[in-house]
């Protein structure tokens, strides 16, 4: 497709983008309202927290990543948008489903589902964003759907908060066919059925039409033109998926454990604790993300090209000393305003990653290489964040009280490391950016 055809109206692509973010705050729903059930769920199946730390984490993460690749390619050659809508429908009725489990195991496959389906929205997503933005606007349209995520882990802390209150008076209701079901169980049924309406929702989307096609690629790119593709750029995307992923870390320990933390050590009230947080991200969390996307478009028209690498670094060096002290106290006044600075700093970077993908890769690469991008970092992420955090609140503080200490320590490991890698990979993107120098 020429360069020469006109871009969507304004009206239309911000539309595109806001039922993007709905059915991104409705993914970040029914993926982490678990962290609001977790006392529950270990008392009724006799679980443990690194249990808990796999069904946050290994479960959801590992489907979600491997099948995000040949989604990936689907995204890149057949409809986005229907892509979207069936996996907003999946993950929905898997959610709801995790209402119907009766053990650890049927849980966790349970989990798996709501990955798979979650798996289909973020590489299609982001090629469909890049397609109706201009570069010079990208970086804030992919910072505001990135906002989604957060907005539907704060929305999800004060609902399932408010639903966790109330529905525990009708703990053990006795429904038609399942029998006795449990307060938590119930939960899962009130937050994921109403993801069907979104699925509907996405059909009113129109499919854009694809940018920046490579040439000779109108049947698609084969896989192994995209693996040569990274295999030449193997510096940039080597620090990219790795330094990224171990960036997103901290955040993903404090939406798994940040409750818990509050709830056990601190002694809030479950519903409490989900206000609280919720009412954090909702409002620092689209907030960075919103500046670290305008932060990113000004250093750029500076001549800062490789400002997400920039962003990002920065954004970790200011990660480290809030994770020191900010779940490691016994002070809830004090835990909760260094908690909000740790949850704006994790979250500014959040639409770099993204950034650098759609403005480096040819089009029919975009939702592939996307798919990659968060194979790696759901791997890495969820290792390193929830079930590392279980981990080693089990095995190695073997003390449940300690589950604080063990954010701290996790997070405290990762955002250096993060900075570091990002650090080595500032050459390999300007290179990229400028083949000339």
């Amino acid at each position: 497709m020429s360069h020469s055809t006109p871009w969507p109206s304004p009206l239309r692509a911000w539309y595109a983008v806001a039922v993007l973010v709905l059915a991104f705050i409705f993914s970040f729903i029914d993926r982490i309202v678990i962290a609001l059930l977790v006392e529950p769920i270990k008392a009724d199946l006799g679980i443990s927290d690194f249990d808990i730390g796999l069904l946050q984490g290994f479960a959801f993460a590992l489907f979600y990543a491997l099948l995000g690749i040949p989604i990936g390619r689907l995204s890149d050659r057949i409809s986005r948008r229907g892509i979207i809508a069936t996996g907003i429908a999946v993950w929905s009725l898997m959610t709801a489903a995790c209402g119907l489990a009766r053990s650890f195991f049927g849980l966790f496959l349970a989990r798996v589902g709501v990955g798979v389906g979650e798996a289909t929205l973020s590489p299609a997503a982001y090629s469909m964003i890049s397609d109706y933005f201009p570069r010079e606007k990208l970086g804030r349209a992919l910072g505001v759907y990135q906002s989604g995520a957060m907005l539907g882990a704060g929305i999800a802390f004060l609902v399932g908060g408010a639903a966790v209150q109330l529905l525990s008076a009708h703990d053990g209701q006795v429904l038609p066919v399942l029998g006795a079901v449990r307060m938590w169980q119930l939960a899962f049924f009130a937050v994921g059925l109403p993801g069907l309406l979104i699925a509907l929702l996405m059909l009113t989307v129109k499919e854009p039409v694809r940018r920046g096609r490579a040439s000779g690629a109108a049947s698609g790119i084969p896989l192994r033109a995209v693996l040569a593709y990274i295999g030449s750029h193997r510096g940039l995307f080597v620090a990219h998926f790795t330094g990224f992923a171990l960036l997103v870390v901290p955040i993903t320990t404090v939406l798994a454990w940040a409750p818990t933390y509050l709830s056990r050590v601190l002694g809030f009230a479950r519903a409490e604790s989900g206000f609280v947080l919720g009412m954090m991200l909702l409002i620092l969390s689209p907030a960075a993300v919103y500046f670290g996307g305008w932060l990113i478009d000004y250093l750029q028209k500076r001549g800062h090209a490789d400002a997400p690498f920039r962003v990002s670094i920065g954004a970790a060096l200011a990660i480290i000393p809030l994770s020191l002290f900010a779940t490691t106290g016994r002070d809830p006044v004090l835990a909760l305003w260094l908690i909000g600075p740790l949850i704006f700093c994790a979250c500014i970077s959040q639409a770099a990653a993204p950034t650098v993908i759609q403005v480096m890769v040819p089009n029919e690469m975009r939702a592939q290489i996307s798919a990659v991008w968060m194979l790696c970092m759901n791997l890495i992420s969820t290792i390193m964040g929830p079930t590392m955090v279980g981990f080693i609140t089990v095995y190695v503080l073997t003390d449940d009280m300690a589950v604080g200490t063990s954010i701290a320590i996790v997070n405290v490991l990762s955002a250096p490391i993060a900075a570091l890698i990002l650090w080595t990979g500032l050459k390999f993107f300007r290179r990229a950016a400028d083949p000339g120098r």
